[in-house]
Protein backbone atom coordinates (compact mmCIF):
# COMPACT_ATOMS: atom_id res chain seq x y z
CA UNK A 1 0.00 0.00 0.00
CA UNK A 2 2.83 2.44 0.95
CA UNK A 3 4.39 2.01 -2.79
CA UNK A 4 1.00 2.47 -4.03
CA UNK A 5 1.21 5.82 -2.08
CA UNK A 6 4.10 6.80 -3.33
CA UNK A 7 3.22 5.72 -6.87
CA UNK A 8 0.09 8.60 -6.55
CA UNK A 9 2.08 10.78 -5.24
CA UNK A 10 4.14 10.85 -8.33
CA UNK A 11 0.88 11.76 -10.56
CA UNK A 12 1.26 15.53 -9.70
CA UNK A 13 4.98 15.00 -11.05
CA UNK A 14 3.48 13.70 -14.28
CA UNK A 15 1.28 16.54 -15.08
CA UNK A 16 3.71 19.49 -13.63
CA UNK A 17 6.34 17.47 -16.25
CA UNK A 18 4.14 17.63 -19.24
CA UNK A 19 3.13 21.43 -18.51
CA UNK A 20 6.62 22.49 -17.92
CA UNK A 21 7.32 21.13 -21.53
CA UNK A 22 4.54 22.78 -23.36
CA UNK A 23 5.24 25.84 -21.48
CA UNK A 24 9.24 25.72 -22.93
CA UNK A 25 7.42 26.54 -26.34
CA UNK A 26 6.89 30.23 -24.94
CA UNK A 27 11.06 30.25 -23.59
CA UNK A 28 12.16 29.27 -27.50
CA UNK A 29 9.67 32.34 -28.89
CA UNK A 30 11.58 35.56 -30.58
CA UNK A 31 10.33 37.69 -28.11
CA UNK A 32 13.42 40.12 -28.78
CA UNK A 33 12.67 39.99 -32.75
CA UNK A 34 9.10 41.35 -31.34
CA UNK A 35 10.06 43.53 -29.24
CA UNK A 36 12.21 45.72 -31.70
CA UNK A 37 9.69 44.91 -34.71
CA UNK A 38 7.11 47.14 -32.76
CA UNK A 39 9.82 49.97 -31.76
CA UNK A 40 10.42 50.43 -36.15
CA UNK A 41 8.84 52.24 -38.63
CA UNK A 42 7.74 50.74 -41.30
CA UNK A 43 9.81 47.84 -42.67
CA UNK A 44 10.06 45.21 -45.08
CA UNK A 45 9.02 41.64 -43.50
CA UNK A 46 11.30 39.18 -45.39
CA UNK A 47 9.69 35.45 -44.68
CA UNK A 48 11.19 31.95 -45.95
CA UNK A 49 8.91 29.16 -47.54
CA UNK A 50 11.90 26.79 -47.76
CA UNK A 51 10.40 23.83 -46.78
CA UNK A 52 7.77 20.68 -47.10
CA UNK A 53 3.96 22.44 -47.20
CA UNK A 54 2.24 21.04 -43.73
CA UNK A 55 1.43 22.16 -40.69
CA UNK A 56 4.93 23.31 -39.01
CA UNK A 57 4.77 25.65 -42.21
CA UNK A 58 1.69 26.95 -41.47
CA UNK A 59 2.28 27.63 -37.85
CA UNK A 60 5.09 29.64 -38.74
CA UNK A 61 3.55 31.67 -41.34
CA UNK A 62 0.66 32.74 -38.89
CA UNK A 63 3.24 33.64 -36.62
CA UNK A 64 5.50 35.81 -39.29
CA UNK A 65 2.33 37.50 -40.79
CA UNK A 66 1.01 38.09 -37.08
CA UNK A 67 4.22 39.91 -36.29
CA UNK A 68 4.52 41.36 -39.50
CA UNK A 69 0.77 43.26 -38.47
CA UNK A 70 1.60 43.83 -34.82
CA UNK A 71 4.79 46.42 -36.08
CA UNK A 72 2.55 47.82 -39.06
CA UNK A 73 4.90 46.65 -41.80
CA UNK A 74 4.93 47.91 -45.49
CA UNK A 75 5.24 44.84 -47.59
CA UNK A 76 5.95 41.29 -46.82
CA UNK A 77 8.25 39.08 -49.56
CA UNK A 78 7.71 35.56 -49.43
CA UNK A 79 11.08 33.50 -50.40
CA UNK A 80 9.45 30.42 -51.96
CA UNK A 81 11.90 27.65 -52.37
CA UNK A 82 9.47 23.95 -51.94
CA UNK A 83 8.60 21.35 -53.79
CA UNK A 84 5.19 21.30 -52.36
CA UNK A 85 3.54 19.24 -49.47
CA UNK A 86 -0.14 18.73 -47.95
CA UNK A 87 -3.35 20.59 -50.22
CA UNK A 88 -4.96 21.27 -47.01
CA UNK A 89 -2.18 23.31 -45.49
CA UNK A 90 -1.64 25.13 -48.64
CA UNK A 91 -5.37 25.70 -48.37
CA UNK A 92 -4.88 27.73 -45.34
CA UNK A 93 -1.63 29.37 -45.97
CA UNK A 94 -3.32 30.64 -49.65
CA UNK A 95 -6.20 31.93 -47.14
CA UNK A 96 -3.25 33.43 -45.04
CA UNK A 97 -2.17 36.04 -47.95
CA UNK A 98 -5.37 36.42 -49.40
CA UNK A 99 -7.18 38.01 -45.85
CA UNK A 100 -3.62 40.00 -44.92
CA UNK A 101 -3.59 43.61 -44.62
CA UNK A 102 -0.25 43.73 -45.82
CA UNK A 103 0.81 43.34 -49.59
CA UNK A 104 2.93 40.40 -50.57
CA UNK A 105 5.03 39.59 -52.82
CA UNK A 106 6.25 36.15 -53.00
CA UNK A 107 10.14 36.11 -54.84
CA UNK A 108 10.65 32.08 -56.07
CA UNK A 109 14.13 31.57 -55.76
CA UNK A 110 14.21 28.37 -56.87
CA UNK A 111 11.19 25.82 -57.09
CA UNK A 112 7.30 27.06 -56.14
CA UNK A 113 6.34 23.57 -57.41
CA UNK A 114 2.91 22.00 -56.27
CA UNK A 115 1.79 23.55 -52.94
CA UNK A 116 3.93 26.43 -53.67
CA UNK A 117 2.41 27.36 -57.10
CA UNK A 118 -0.49 27.80 -55.03
CA UNK A 119 0.58 29.36 -52.19
CA UNK A 120 2.58 31.95 -54.86
CA UNK A 121 -0.33 32.52 -56.98
CA UNK A 122 -2.36 33.91 -54.10
CA UNK A 123 0.17 36.76 -53.41
CA UNK A 124 0.11 40.58 -54.67
CA UNK A 125 2.79 40.09 -56.98
CA UNK A 126 5.04 37.10 -58.35
CA UNK A 127 8.99 37.55 -58.77
CA UNK A 128 11.13 34.95 -60.01
CA UNK A 129 14.61 34.52 -60.14
CA UNK A 130 16.62 33.39 -63.31
CA UNK A 131 16.69 29.60 -63.60
CA UNK A 132 13.88 29.29 -61.32
CA UNK A 133 10.67 27.49 -62.34
CA UNK A 134 6.50 27.41 -61.26
CA UNK A 135 4.13 24.51 -61.35
CA UNK A 136 3.60 20.68 -61.44
CA UNK A 137 0.79 21.24 -59.32
CA UNK A 138 -1.00 17.85 -60.17
CA UNK A 139 -2.45 16.38 -56.95
CA UNK A 140 0.09 13.18 -55.85
CA UNK A 141 -0.22 10.95 -53.07
CA UNK A 142 2.86 10.03 -50.53
CA UNK A 143 4.36 7.80 -53.32
CA UNK A 144 4.73 10.61 -55.73
CA UNK A 145 2.16 8.95 -58.01
CA UNK A 146 -0.75 11.06 -59.66
CA UNK A 147 -4.00 10.97 -58.40
CA UNK A 148 -6.21 10.33 -60.92
CA UNK A 149 -9.86 11.18 -58.41
CA UNK A 150 -11.97 13.06 -60.93
CA UNK A 151 -13.31 15.03 -58.04
CA UNK A 152 -10.31 15.72 -56.16
CA UNK A 153 -8.37 17.32 -59.44
CA UNK A 154 -11.69 19.04 -59.89
CA UNK A 155 -11.60 21.26 -56.50
CA UNK A 156 -7.76 21.35 -57.10
CA UNK A 157 -8.02 22.59 -60.46
CA UNK A 158 -11.04 25.21 -59.09
CA UNK A 159 -8.61 26.63 -56.47
CA UNK A 160 -5.80 27.07 -58.51
CA UNK A 161 -7.52 28.73 -61.06
CA UNK A 162 -9.97 30.98 -58.86
CA UNK A 163 -6.36 32.20 -57.04
CA UNK A 164 -4.92 33.14 -60.74
CA UNK A 165 -7.96 35.08 -61.61
CA UNK A 166 -7.60 37.00 -58.33
CA UNK A 167 -4.56 38.63 -59.69
CA UNK A 168 -5.72 39.42 -63.29
CA UNK A 169 -3.48 35.80 -64.49
CA UNK A 170 -4.88 33.66 -67.09
CA UNK A 171 -6.72 30.55 -65.22
CA UNK A 172 -6.42 28.55 -68.21
CA UNK A 173 -2.58 28.10 -67.57
CA UNK A 174 -3.24 27.31 -63.81
CA UNK A 175 -5.60 24.53 -65.01
CA UNK A 176 -2.76 23.27 -67.25
CA UNK A 177 -0.05 22.79 -64.00
CA UNK A 178 -2.59 20.53 -62.44
CA UNK A 179 -4.83 18.62 -65.02
CA UNK A 180 -2.94 16.79 -67.75
CA UNK A 181 -6.02 16.34 -69.66
CA UNK A 182 -6.12 20.19 -70.75
CA UNK A 183 -4.31 21.23 -74.07
CA UNK A 184 -3.27 24.99 -74.21
CA UNK A 185 -1.76 26.56 -77.49
CA UNK A 186 1.18 28.72 -76.07
CA UNK A 187 3.75 28.36 -78.86
CA UNK A 188 3.41 32.25 -80.00
CA UNK A 189 4.01 32.96 -76.25
CA UNK A 190 7.19 30.87 -75.46
CA UNK A 191 7.86 28.51 -77.82
CA UNK A 192 5.63 25.41 -77.00
CA UNK A 193 2.21 23.72 -76.53
CA UNK A 194 1.32 22.62 -73.39
CA UNK A 195 -0.20 18.51 -74.94
CA UNK A 196 -2.05 15.98 -73.28
CA UNK A 197 -0.59 13.91 -70.71
CA UNK A 198 1.79 16.63 -69.65
CA UNK A 199 1.97 18.69 -66.45
CA UNK A 200 2.91 22.48 -66.94
CA UNK A 201 5.91 24.04 -65.54
CA UNK A 202 7.19 27.78 -66.63
CA UNK A 203 10.72 28.94 -66.32
CA UNK A 204 11.07 32.25 -64.89
CA UNK A 205 11.39 33.79 -68.58
CA UNK A 206 8.11 31.98 -69.38
CA UNK A 207 6.12 32.89 -66.75
CA UNK A 208 7.04 36.80 -67.13
CA UNK A 209 6.05 36.44 -70.93
CA UNK A 210 2.28 34.42 -70.03
CA UNK A 211 1.65 36.97 -67.20
CA UNK A 212 2.79 34.14 -64.03
CA UNK A 213 5.17 36.67 -62.55
CA UNK A 214 6.03 40.46 -62.64
CA UNK A 215 9.47 40.46 -62.99
CA UNK A 216 12.74 38.60 -62.94
CA UNK A 217 15.35 39.44 -60.27
CA UNK A 218 18.68 37.71 -58.76
CA UNK A 219 17.91 38.52 -55.17
CA UNK A 220 15.66 39.93 -52.21
CA UNK A 221 17.38 43.26 -52.64
CA UNK A 222 16.29 43.73 -56.08
CA UNK A 223 12.89 42.51 -55.23
CA UNK A 224 12.87 45.33 -52.96
CA UNK A 225 14.12 47.86 -55.48
CA UNK A 226 11.66 46.99 -58.04
CA UNK A 227 8.91 47.42 -55.11
CA UNK A 228 10.19 51.03 -54.49
CA UNK A 229 11.50 50.35 -50.76
CA UNK A 230 14.29 50.96 -50.90
CA UNK A 231 15.85 52.67 -47.79
CA UNK A 232 12.83 50.43 -45.95
CA UNK A 233 14.35 48.24 -42.98
CA UNK A 234 14.44 44.75 -43.71
CA UNK A 235 13.40 42.35 -40.85
CA UNK A 236 14.04 38.57 -41.84
CA UNK A 237 11.90 36.15 -39.72
CA UNK A 238 12.90 32.68 -39.31
CA UNK A 239 11.53 30.05 -37.78
CA UNK A 240 12.28 29.72 -34.00
CA UNK A 241 14.49 26.57 -32.48
CA UNK A 242 11.12 25.45 -30.82
CA UNK A 243 9.12 25.72 -34.57
CA UNK A 244 11.96 23.72 -35.84
CA UNK A 245 11.83 21.23 -33.20
CA UNK A 246 8.01 21.34 -33.12
CA UNK A 247 7.66 20.69 -37.07
CA UNK A 248 10.53 17.62 -36.18
CA UNK A 249 7.95 16.03 -33.39
CA UNK A 250 4.54 16.47 -35.72
CA UNK A 251 5.64 14.35 -38.55
CA UNK A 252 3.07 11.57 -38.47
CA UNK A 253 6.15 8.77 -37.70
CA UNK A 254 7.48 10.64 -34.51
CA UNK A 255 4.25 11.33 -33.57
CA UNK A 256 3.46 7.40 -33.68
CA UNK A 257 6.80 6.50 -32.12
CA UNK A 258 6.27 9.24 -29.36
CA UNK A 259 2.55 7.95 -28.15
CA UNK A 260 4.01 4.29 -28.60
CA UNK A 261 6.78 5.13 -26.07
CA UNK A 262 4.46 7.05 -23.84
CA UNK A 263 1.61 4.22 -23.97
CA UNK A 264 4.38 1.57 -22.79
CA UNK A 265 6.39 3.73 -20.62
CA UNK A 266 3.01 4.64 -18.49
CA UNK A 267 1.81 1.31 -18.49
CA UNK A 268 4.78 -0.56 -17.98
CA UNK A 269 5.41 1.84 -14.94
CA UNK A 270 2.17 1.29 -13.71
CA UNK A 271 2.40 -2.51 -13.50
CA UNK A 272 6.30 -2.80 -11.98
CA UNK A 273 7.42 -1.56 -8.68
CA UNK A 274 9.24 1.45 -8.43
CA UNK A 275 9.05 5.08 -10.31
CA UNK A 276 11.84 4.70 -12.89
CA UNK A 277 13.35 4.63 -16.78
CA UNK A 278 10.02 3.79 -18.04
CA UNK A 279 7.74 5.77 -15.99
CA UNK A 280 10.22 8.57 -17.12
CA UNK A 281 10.51 7.99 -20.65
CA UNK A 282 7.01 7.63 -20.90
CA UNK A 283 6.23 10.92 -19.01
CA UNK A 284 8.99 12.78 -21.79
CA UNK A 285 7.16 11.26 -24.80
CA UNK A 286 3.87 12.69 -24.01
CA UNK A 287 5.35 15.55 -23.47
CA UNK A 288 6.99 15.54 -26.70
CA UNK A 289 3.97 15.05 -28.43
CA UNK A 290 2.54 17.59 -26.55
CA UNK A 291 4.93 20.05 -26.86
CA UNK A 292 5.22 19.90 -30.54
CA UNK A 293 1.28 20.53 -30.97
CA UNK A 294 1.44 23.20 -28.97
CA UNK A 295 4.50 24.58 -30.66
CA UNK A 296 2.76 24.34 -33.91
CA UNK A 297 -0.22 25.83 -32.60
CA UNK A 298 -2.58 23.17 -32.81
CA UNK A 299 -2.49 21.83 -28.51
CA UNK A 300 -4.61 23.74 -26.03
CA UNK A 301 -4.80 23.48 -22.68
CA UNK A 302 -8.09 21.43 -22.77
CA UNK A 303 -5.98 18.88 -24.64
CA UNK A 304 -3.98 18.49 -22.12
CA UNK A 305 -5.99 18.44 -19.73
CA UNK A 306 -8.09 15.87 -21.06
CA UNK A 307 -5.05 13.44 -21.53
CA UNK A 308 -4.07 13.84 -17.93
CA UNK A 309 -8.01 13.23 -16.71
CA UNK A 310 -7.75 9.85 -18.94
CA UNK A 311 -4.43 8.95 -17.15
CA UNK A 312 -6.01 9.52 -13.56
CA UNK A 313 -8.94 7.48 -14.39
CA UNK A 314 -7.05 4.34 -15.84
CA UNK A 315 -4.90 4.51 -12.28
CA UNK A 316 -8.36 4.85 -10.56
CA UNK A 317 -9.45 2.45 -12.45
CA UNK A 318 -6.58 0.23 -10.76
CA UNK A 319 -7.84 0.59 -7.05
CA UNK A 320 -11.67 0.68 -7.84
CA UNK A 321 -13.91 -1.40 -9.33
CA UNK A 322 -15.92 0.70 -11.42
CA UNK A 323 -17.10 -2.56 -13.79
CA UNK A 324 -14.73 -0.98 -16.77
CA UNK A 325 -16.43 2.09 -16.75
CA UNK A 326 -13.65 4.24 -15.79
CA UNK A 327 -11.34 3.02 -17.91
CA UNK A 328 -13.44 3.39 -20.77
CA UNK A 329 -14.02 7.03 -19.54
CA UNK A 330 -10.42 7.06 -18.86
CA UNK A 331 -9.27 5.77 -22.39
CA UNK A 332 -11.78 7.89 -24.33
CA UNK A 333 -10.25 11.36 -22.32
CA UNK A 334 -7.15 10.14 -23.54
CA UNK A 335 -7.77 9.08 -26.81
CA UNK A 336 -9.56 12.74 -27.08
CA UNK A 337 -6.72 14.72 -26.02
CA UNK A 338 -4.27 13.31 -28.36
CA UNK A 339 -6.48 13.88 -31.25
CA UNK A 340 -7.94 17.52 -30.00
CA UNK A 341 -4.19 18.58 -30.26
CA UNK A 342 -3.27 17.12 -33.82
CA UNK A 343 -3.66 19.00 -36.86
CA UNK A 344 -4.97 16.39 -38.72
CA UNK A 345 -7.87 14.36 -36.44
CA UNK A 346 -8.12 11.50 -38.30
CA UNK A 347 -4.46 11.02 -38.97
CA UNK A 348 -4.02 11.09 -34.89
CA UNK A 349 -6.61 8.66 -34.50
CA UNK A 350 -4.87 6.11 -36.82
CA UNK A 351 -1.54 7.06 -35.28
CA UNK A 352 -2.71 6.31 -31.65
CA UNK A 353 -4.85 3.34 -32.68
CA UNK A 354 -1.13 1.76 -34.45
CA UNK A 355 0.83 2.98 -31.20
CA UNK A 356 -1.80 0.91 -29.45
CA UNK A 357 -1.26 -2.14 -30.88
CA UNK A 358 2.65 -1.78 -30.95
CA UNK A 359 2.69 -0.63 -27.15
CA UNK A 360 0.73 -3.46 -26.20
CA UNK A 361 3.05 -6.00 -27.73
CA UNK A 362 5.90 -4.27 -26.03
CA UNK A 363 4.07 -4.41 -22.67
CA UNK A 364 2.86 -8.41 -23.22
CA UNK A 365 6.65 -9.01 -23.60
CA UNK A 366 7.92 -7.14 -20.97
CA UNK A 367 5.37 -8.71 -18.60
CA UNK A 368 6.12 -12.11 -19.51
CA UNK A 369 9.76 -11.54 -18.82
CA UNK A 370 9.10 -9.55 -15.63
CA UNK A 371 6.52 -12.10 -14.41
CA UNK A 372 7.77 -11.93 -10.72
CA UNK A 373 8.06 -8.41 -10.72
CA UNK A 374 4.44 -6.89 -11.52
CA UNK A 375 1.71 -5.88 -9.25
CA UNK A 376 -0.39 -8.94 -9.51
CA UNK A 377 2.29 -11.40 -7.59
CA UNK A 378 0.62 -9.29 -4.79
CA UNK A 379 -2.77 -10.81 -5.68
CA UNK A 380 -1.77 -14.41 -6.18
CA UNK A 381 -0.23 -17.18 -3.78
CA UNK A 382 2.53 -18.85 -5.57
CA UNK A 383 3.62 -20.98 -2.77
CA UNK A 384 3.33 -24.30 -3.06
CA UNK A 385 2.78 -25.81 0.77
CA UNK A 386 4.17 -28.71 0.34
CA UNK A 387 5.96 -31.09 2.67
CA UNK A 388 9.15 -30.59 0.70
CA UNK A 389 8.80 -26.92 1.14
CA UNK A 390 8.82 -26.95 4.73
CA UNK A 391 4.82 -26.77 4.89
CA UNK A 392 3.13 -28.60 7.32
CA UNK A 393 -1.25 -28.67 7.03
CA UNK A 394 -1.53 -30.66 10.51
CA UNK A 395 -0.02 -32.56 13.02
CA UNK A 396 1.74 -35.49 11.53
CA UNK A 397 0.59 -39.15 13.11
CA UNK A 398 2.75 -41.99 11.50
CA UNK A 399 4.44 -42.26 14.81
CA UNK A 400 2.03 -43.56 16.31
CA UNK A 401 1.60 -46.61 14.22
CA UNK A 402 1.63 -49.61 16.15
CA UNK A 403 1.42 -48.02 20.02
CA UNK A 404 -1.80 -49.56 22.30
CA UNK A 405 -3.80 -47.29 23.72
CA UNK A 406 -7.30 -47.40 25.90
CA UNK A 407 -10.93 -45.86 24.28
CA UNK A 408 -11.88 -43.39 26.88
CA UNK A 409 -15.03 -43.29 24.84
CA UNK A 410 -17.52 -45.42 22.85
CA UNK A 411 -15.65 -46.27 19.22
CA UNK A 412 -18.79 -45.74 17.07
CA UNK A 413 -16.70 -46.48 14.62
CA UNK A 414 -14.76 -42.84 15.77
CA UNK A 415 -14.16 -41.49 19.27
CA UNK A 416 -10.95 -41.11 21.36
CA UNK A 417 -8.31 -42.97 22.92
CA UNK A 418 -5.74 -42.31 25.76
CA UNK A 419 -2.18 -42.68 24.28
CA UNK A 420 0.13 -42.38 27.06
CA UNK A 421 -0.83 -38.48 28.48
CA UNK A 422 -2.43 -38.10 24.67
CA UNK A 423 -5.51 -37.76 23.58
CA UNK A 424 -5.99 -38.62 19.94
CA UNK A 425 -9.21 -38.97 17.93
CA UNK A 426 -9.04 -42.23 16.14
CA UNK A 427 -11.61 -44.61 13.86
CA UNK A 428 -11.96 -48.78 13.49
CA UNK A 429 -12.48 -50.00 10.83
CA UNK A 430 -16.14 -50.33 10.86
CA UNK A 431 -16.52 -52.04 14.42
CA UNK A 432 -17.76 -50.56 17.77
CA UNK A 433 -15.48 -50.73 20.70
CA UNK A 434 -16.40 -50.02 23.94
CA UNK A 435 -15.00 -47.58 26.55
CA UNK A 436 -11.63 -49.12 28.64
CA UNK A 437 -10.86 -51.51 25.99
CA UNK A 438 -7.66 -51.50 24.90
CA UNK A 439 -6.82 -51.04 20.86
CA UNK A 440 -3.53 -50.99 18.73
CA UNK A 441 -2.93 -48.37 16.43
CA UNK A 442 -2.79 -50.17 12.93
CA UNK A 443 -2.98 -47.45 10.29
CA UNK A 444 -1.67 -43.82 10.36
CA UNK A 445 -1.69 -41.78 7.17
CA UNK A 446 -1.97 -37.39 7.88
CA UNK A 447 -4.95 -37.08 10.66
CA UNK A 448 -6.31 -40.41 9.77
CA UNK A 449 -5.67 -42.88 12.73
CA UNK A 450 -7.18 -46.23 12.61
CA UNK A 451 -7.26 -48.65 15.25
CA UNK A 452 -8.37 -52.09 16.15
CA UNK A 453 -9.49 -53.47 19.59
CA UNK A 454 -6.91 -55.97 21.14
CA UNK A 455 -8.21 -59.36 21.99
CA UNK A 456 -6.49 -60.69 25.13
Amino acid sequence: MNRWRRRLSTAPFVLLSALMLVTLAGLFAPAEQVKAAKEMGPAVYVIPVKQSVESGLQSFLERAFKEAEDANAEHIILVVNTLGGKVVNAEEIGELLVKSKIPTTAFVEGKAVSAGTYIALNANNIVMQPGSAIGAAAVVNGSGDLIDNPKTVSFWVKKMMESANMNGRDDQIAAAMVDPNVVLDLKSKIGRDKLKGEILTLSASEAEKVGYSEHTASSVDDVVKWLGLEGRTQVEVTPSLAENVARWLINPIVMTILLILGIAGVVIEMIVPGFGGPGIVGILAFGLYFFGHYVAGFAGVESVVLFVIGIALLIIEVFVSSFGILGILGSASLIAGVVIAASDPMAAFISIVVAVVVAVFIIVIFVRSNKTKGIWNKFILRDKLTTEEGYVSAEMKISLLGLEGVAITPLRPSGTIQIGDNRVDVVTSGEFVEVNRTVKVVKAEGTWVVVKEVVK
